[in-house]
């Protein structure tokens, strides 16, 4: 769901109850109060309640979907903190189409205030959005009724060179913000019956890049989920199996067998068990241990006698002390299926060189493509994709070639 949050004086999160609202029954009208509507409608901003509105500009993300809202300011010293609520109502509208408008309220607890607080309580909200033009109408009160009202326009467009990506979420379409990214998805396209789908393996390493992190910070995971729901949502992937491991730990955190789709939030409930920023007693006394890891999994993974039609790498930057050494990776021989590694990197001057992963992958002959923003996953996954086709036509062409000489 979408959300507004509510912070004071630098504190933490405070709500999380943004709703998109629904007519009573199918085909109706929203029904909200008449004194919201008038003051939706009318073009005299209200500033009995003082506040400040900023609004935000659509970014897109890596789940491939517009993300806009705003920011509030309000004087602590205009809230009765213990015993007052805010509440948020605003309509968003494709612009020209007012009656195609989505309603959205949230309902903010105040809590308590020190007497003579000075400064402001800052809140934020979300929506997301498909390309198009829009238009908000916005207000919030409190227990008194007094209002404070602001409208703006804003506009959610792809750059020209970037016209050709497929979003996950249509034009002009107004969504609640999603704050969960392993919720269950949406039935989607797959490879029309009579066409040769192809079969994918996933290794994702969920980790994050500096070892000495405790989390694995929201950006990063948003990043690394939009990495698979993109090979995921690709109409020509059949079936994908997934790997989640954890180089930090030297542990995998989760597999799934090949299906049609990722089991999102089985994954989800997989990395709450991470444990980031603590060392196991089991790994002080190994001097490479993370090497020693990641060579293992590479044989198991990667080293087997069958593959599917693409081996797939992904996660962010994995400088280790020591590659995988060369000797161990030509034991495992000659890779029949192509070999790919995603690697997330939002920052590729400052780590400009090739990671542990990369270095094996090279080894194999693999393509490393280098992801830093939503326009590089899509454009990088759909070449990717087409690689993998061909070579899956390639292989069979030159089964059948094979077969007909004899």
């Amino acid at each position: 769901m979408g959300a507004a949050v509510l912070l004071f004086l630098g504190t933490a999160e405070l709500a999380r109850s943004q709703i998109k609202i629904k007519p009573q029954f199918p085909g109706e009208p929203v029904t909200i109060l008449p004194s919201d509507a008038e003051i939706l409608a009318s073009p005299v901003e209200r500033k009995d309640l003082p506040c400040s509105v900023t609004p935000r500009k659509a970014e897109l993300g890596f789940d491939l979907q517009f993300h806009t809202g705003f920011d509030v300011n309000v004087p602590l010293s205009e809230l009765d903190g213990g015993d007052d609520m805010l509440t948020i109502v605003f309509r968003v509208y494709p612009e020209g189409q007012k009656d195609n408008s989505s309603y959205f309220a949230e309902h903010i607890t105040v809590p308590t205030i020190e007497e003579n607080a000075t400064g402001d309580a800052f809140l934020q909200g979300y929506f997301d959005v498909g390309e198009g033009n829009y238009h908000v109408d916005w207000l919030m009160r409190d227990r008194q009724e007094r209002f404070c009202s602001d409208s703006w326009d804003t506009d959610a467009s792809l750059a020209p060179k970037d016209k050709e990506m497929r979003l996950f979420i249509a034009p002009k379409q107004i969504k609640t913000a999603q704050f969960e990214p392993f919720q269950d998805e949406p039935t989607f396209h797959r490879t029309p019956p009579g066409d040769d789908p192809i079969n994918l393996k996933l290794l994702v390493n969920f980790a994050p890049e500096a070892k000495d992190q405790a989390s694995l910070p929201a950006a990063d995971l948003a990043a690394l989920v939009g990495i698979l729901k993109m090979i995921e949502h690709d109409p020509r992937v059949g079936h994908v199996s997934l790997v989640a491991f954890n180089m930090q730990e030297h542990r995998i955190l989760y597999r799934q067998a090949a299906a049609d789709r990722i089991n999102f939030p089985a994954l989800g409930r997989a990395l709450q068990t991470m444990k980031l920023g603590t060392v196991g007693v089991g790994t002080l006394g190994e001097k490479h241990g993370d090497t020693d890891f990641l060579g293992n999994l590479i044989e198991k993974e990667v080293g087997t006698a069958t593959h599917p039609d693409a081996v797939v790498f992904a996660g962010p930057k994995a400088m280790l002390d020591a590659d995988v050494p060369q000797d161990d990776l030509k034991r495992i021989g000659d890779i029949e299926c192509p070999v790919f590694y995603l690697n997330y990197n939002p920052n590729p001057q400052a780590v400009p060189w090739r990671d542990s992963i990369g270095h094996a992958v090279k080894f194999f002959k693999g393509t490393e493509y280098t992801i830093s923003r939503p326009r590089d996953l899509w454009f990088a996954t759909s070449e990717m994709v087409t690689r993998i086709v061909r070579s899956k036509q390639l292989h069979a062409e030159g089964t059948v070639a094979a077969a007909e000489s004899r």
